[in-house]
């Protein structure tokens, strides 16, 4: 997925093609998936131009599901189905590789990467303290989000609007999503401090 406008980012080119050490930035994901991967589609921003050998392009829509559902609808028949976002460019070959394996081994419909909350997290309302959630059960979801393509077909089916991620469309319809655990460097690239914490890592 590639298809985000990065405006908190400020850059005056789509957020997938800012440069990150030498390279636009969803460059570093696709390297790591072409070791694991075998046909690799992008969604971008409309009229972006940006092409690389072997990876289809596809125009994104105007939520995060509606570019994914674009590039599903792009993608050759195979099963699996792997979703990634190029704002996690530090994201390994093992980690999509430790996914893939995961759903491969179990019975479930999906497979995402995430990782255990660390911070106190409280449900605020107005802002006044509501409640304090147990962070023992609490993980911080990543991409990659690996699906049997079934699963990934009929969740794209609804409603699309409302979805933060694209397992919690399996969820709504019924369907088993299992964790494995993701990567402390796989850290989203939202503003201007975290490419420069994802340059110097590269450097």
């Amino acid at each position: 997925m590639a298809a985000g406008s990065g405006e908190r980012l400020g850059a005056a080119v789509p957020k997938a093609l800012v440069p990150l050490a030498g390279r636009p930035m969803l460059e570093w994901s696709l390297l790591a998936l072409k070791a694991v991967v075998s046909d690799i589609v992008v969604a971008l921003p409309p009229g972006t131009d940006w092409s690389m050998p072997g990876v289809t392009t596809v125009t994104g829509g105007g939520v995060r599901s509606e570019s994914v559902l674009a590039a599903f609808e792009a993608a050759p028949n195979g099963d699996p189905i792997l979703v990634h976002d190029a704002a996690r460019p530090l994201a390994s070959a093992a980690l999509f590789a430790r996914t893939l394996e995961e759903l491969s081994g179990s019975g479930a419909d999906a497979v995402i990467a995430a990782l255990p909350v660390s911070d106190t997290v409280k449900r605020v309302a107005d802002g006044r303290v509501v409640e304090t959630l147990d962070r023992s059960q609490l993980w911080a979801v990543q991409t990659p989000q690996v699906f049997r393509r079934a699963a990934l077909q009929s969740a794209l089916r609804g409603d699309l609007g409302g979805a933060t991620d694209d397992a919690s469309l399996v969820e709504a319809a019924g369907g088993e999503v299992r964790v494995v655990p993701g990567e402390p460097d796989n850290f989203k690239i939202t503003v201007p401090a975290d490419l420069a914490r994802a340059e110097g890592m590269l450097a």
